[in-house]
């Protein structure tokens, strides 16, 4: 049969129930409790009521047997015309899988052992006009799976369990940040400037006031703003914005956690680090041991260090104290650099980290001694000005966290935004954040700074190939236009 006169015979079925007194979009009965409580709680002759989803009918004469399911799980229904009385059962003649509906009745045990539910009476939550997709085992065609992420939550089991574990990661963040004191708190969205990181931003207009305004692309500034007005532990779960490529591990609206804690530093951050996400682990997996990708990792702590000045000057023959021309020399010698005259310091950044990504450790790895011409946020070494108090954290080669020993020296912080102006690159920052050197100069205690992304942790602890299996609705081009090769999952 056709979609089309699938659909006109739900909606035929729809009037059927609405000729007989049925709204088809009615309430439930008072006092539902979910599936999986029924089930873990089951005692055979004990009253229930339960809503769900029809996912499964199955007629014989005067007995239909049934699969309710709601978010915890999926029980059987047994429903005999005696028990419901004639009419009532008469109504089954309309009701079809993918339904709503609310039921109550009494527990027993099938001669096999299935827990069932003999129905008493049901009542139709909302009739679905249109058929869940065939075999249950799930959509087959990955952008109607992103489009329709609905029909892929309601037909694929495993990818229910995804952002089910990714809810199970937030929480987990949160309540490690919770026990050692931080604050939640929430920051604006809309900046009158970019800055906190480097990032092209989404731009867009308010009226009222006939400004312009970005879509943030880091929380950062504002943050640390607060540690300036004596809020020492702060966080942030956050939606930030990027309007660049979109890859397996980049969408243009990413989740990312940003903490910042008053009188620590990045080893500080590091020990933080390492706590979120054994515990991330811990309440998915109950294992620091996991797969992903068919590669074996133990986020067993303490992680490994290593130092990217060493790597870069070993691979490269690059020195801190390099110029970009020179930098970009020596990455052309090694053949690590496109034929061009010149790139910005923020462009050969990339270039030597996505090469020594591919590189990286399958296990957990602290990238330390970035240079400090590369973070104009971060404090330097003491005894090495060139390099800079940072880490970044990979894991299977993936980036997945980032951190600071914040710099609180105002008139630092003004000479580096003033050079990072100079020297842009394609996204950097255009103008100097004033108001975050006027806060700095009221004084800000040395702290930490940590950034984790979270669509990346979820993915590596999912085992999922692209961010966006870990995202409900990930951004795609228009309908109907064929989408480029990087944006499909591999």
């Amino acid at each position: 049969m056709e979609l089309h006169e699938l659909i006109q015979q739900r909606k035929t079925k729809l009037e059927n129930l609405r000729a007989g007194g049925i709204p088809g979009y009615g309430k439930p009965f008072p006092g539902h409790v979910d599936i999986s409580r029924v089930r873990q709680e089951f005692e055979a002759g004990k009253k229930v009521i339960i809503c769900g989803r029809l996912m499964a009918k199955r007629g014989h004469g005067k007995v239909i047997f049934a699969d309710l399911r709601d978010t915890t799980g999926r029980i059987q229904l047994y429903i005999k015309a005696d028990g419901v009385g004639a009419d009532q059962f008469a109504v089954l003649d309309n009701i079809e899988v993918a339904d709503f509906l609310s039921v109550a009745g009494e527990l027993f045990l099938t001669h096999t052992g299935e827990q069932t539910v003999k129905v008493e009476k049901f009542c139709v939550l909302a009739k679905a006009l249109r058929p869940l997709p065939e075999k249950w085992h799930g959509l087959k065609d990955v952008e109607v799976r992103y489009r329709q992420r609905y029909l892929d939550l309601v037909s694929n089991e495993d990818v229910r369990k995804v952002f089910i574990a990714r809810s199970k990661v937030i929480q987990s963040l949160r309540k490690t940040l919770e026990e050692r004191g931080f604050l939640e708190v929430e920051t604006p969205m809309m900046h009158p400037i970019v800055g906190g990181a480097a990032g092209r931003p989404f731009k867009t207009h308010h009226n009222e006031y006939d400004m312009d305004l970005f879509l943030r692309i880091a929380p950062e500034l504002y943050l640390k703003r607060l540690l300036v007005g004596g809020l020492e532990k702060v966080y942030e779960i956050n939606r930030s914005f990027r309007n660049e490529g979109v890859s397996i591990k980049h969408n243009p609206e990413f989740t990312m956690l940003e903490a910042y804690c008053a009188y620590s530093d990045f080893e500080g951050m590091m020990h933080l680090c390492e706590s979120l996400i054994v515990n991330a682990a811990q309440a998915v997996f109950g294992t620091l041991q996991f797969s992903y990708q068919g590669k074996q990792i133990d986020l067993t702590p303490p992680w490994k260090r290593v130092s990217f000045a060493d790597m870069v000057k070993e691979k490269f023959g690059i020195e801190p104290q390099d110029a970009p021309a020179e930098m970009l020399s020596k990455l052309k010698a090694r053949g690590a650099a496109r034929d061009t005259d010149k790139l910005s310091r923020t462009q050969i950044n990339k270039i030597i980290e996505d090469t020594l990504e591919a590189d990286m450790s399958v296990n957990p790895t602290f990238v330390t001694d970035y240079y400090t011409s590369l973070c104009p946020l971060a404090k330097t070494k003491p005894d090495n000005p060139l390099l800079s108090e940072r880490f970044e954290l990979f894991i299977t080669g993936m980036e997945v966290g980032n951190a600071y020993s914040e710099l609180n020296d105002p008139q630092e912080q003004r000479a580096r935004f003033e050079e990072e102006v100079k020297d842009p690159g394609e996204t950097g920052a255009k103008v100097v954040d004033e108001d975050y050197v006027l806060a700095l100069e009221h004084g800000m205690p040395n702290a930490g700074g940590l950034g984790i992304g979270i669509d990346r942790l979820v993915m590596l602890l999912t085992d999922q190939p692209s961010i966006r299996e870990v995202i409900l609705f990930p951004l795609l081009r228009a309908s109907g236009n064929e989408e480029s090769p990087e944006e499909k999952c591999p």
